[in-house]
């Protein structure tokens, strides 16, 4: 059964009608409700289920009250009423605090913060530190520390006074008869009790640049050396009696 018009209450059949508010218009019927207009599905605006064109829809105004003695009066008790309850509650939190959860991040974060005010305030954070840095430096003087990858200090140039090339390590040293035996030359007697080692002979100055190694002047006797990596070597000072890490450059085989 086909519907009737919402405009003209007459049958609308398939091929005129048109759905739009819940109802079935006429297409010719479907017009503004002020002016008349011809509307479509694209330019209409409903207002109570009925169609308006955008000049004629009905705007929602404000309702003026006017400033009357009773309004007035109404007015001001409101505000005061508002005021006391504000006082009130204010004067109910003050004093107060806010309870917060003491769940294990907020403890584990509240521990940290005292310990770290604690060690601001009495000066123990720099002397952590050096604590930590003394600790570094015996592990590595007692491991042995390789020094492959520290930059090997460069002698002074000289060119009066070029050294000769250390002989290679681990090949034979020459040897030479005295009386019936062979004795090394590297095993002469040497004084001041030193006399095991090779001996080398320094041709410059070189002053320790860590605790672990040693210092000498030129022309200082270097006894018991031995050679632990490429550029580095511990020997002991024959004039001072010290013995540490220095340079292989600085020195000589004698």
């Amino acid at each position: 059964m086909n519907p009737k018009c919402a405009k003209c209450t007459k049958t609308v059949y398939p091929v005129e009608k048109l759905n739009c508010l819940d109802q079935y218009w006429h297409k010719g019927c479907f017009r503004c409700e002020t002016c008349n207009m011809q509307l479509n599905m694209k330019n209409y605006k409903g207002y109570n289920k009925r169609p308006y064109c955008n000049t004629h829809y009905p705007t929602t105004k404000f309702t003026q009250v006017a400033d009357t003695p009773e309004m007035n009066r109404i007015k001001k008790n409101t505000s005061n009423q508002s005021s006391v309850n504000y006082t009130k509650e204010f004067r109910e939190l003050q004093g107060k605090k806010t309870s917060v959860v003491d769940d294990p991040e907020t403890a584990r974060v509240k521990k940290n913060t005292q310990n770290q005010s604690l060690a601001q305030y009495h000066g123990l954070q720099d002397q952590r530190s050096m604590e930590n840095y003394q600790r570094e430096r015996e592990a590595e003087n007692l491991a042995g520390t390789n020094r492959q990858d520290m930059p090997l200090p460069t002698p002074p140039s000289d060119p009066y006074n070029e050294p000769e090339e250390p002989e290679p390590v681990g090949q034979p040293q020459p040897q030479r008869q005295v009386g019936s035996l062979f004795e090394r030359e590297d095993e002469a007697p040497v004084g001041g009790g030193y006399s095991q080692g090779p001996r080398y002979k320094a041709i410059y100055d070189y002053v320790a640049a860590a605790d672990d190694e040693v210092s000498f002047n030129e022309g200082d006797i270097i006894v018991n050396g031995e050679i632990i990596d490429d550029g580095w070597m511990t020997g002991t000072v024959e004039r001072t009696g010290h013995s540490g890490m220095l340079p292989s450059n600085y020195v000589e085989p004698i």
